[in-house]
């Protein structure tokens, strides 16, 4: 079980951009992932740590969550996402 972390297309920015929204202030929370999700990051920085190690990502970033994944979300700076869980 991975997450994976890469630099938004046009395509992925197109299937997000009117999907809803969510953000969060500096914080350090747990979370587990009951179904996939994606999403685009279009401001701050998170570090999220799981048991096959971490990530960090940001503003600009396309992030993929796998159902089933427990994690610890480390928020850096304010983010603002877009999200689909699928």
């Amino acid at each position: 079980m991975h997450i994976t972390v890469r630099k938004a297309t046009e395509a992925d920015i197109a299937m997000l951009q009117n999907k809803p929204t969510w953000g969060c202030g500096v914080s350090e929370f747990d979370w587990y992932y009951d179904c996939n999700e994606v999403c685009w990051l279009t401001q701050g920085e998170v570090i999220v740590t799981y048991s096959g190690g971490s990530v960090s990502f940001g503003a600009g970033d396309y992030v993929a969550f796998p159902e089933g994944l427990a994690c610890v979300w480390k928020v850096t700076k304010p983010v603002q996402k877009h999200y689909l869980f699928c």
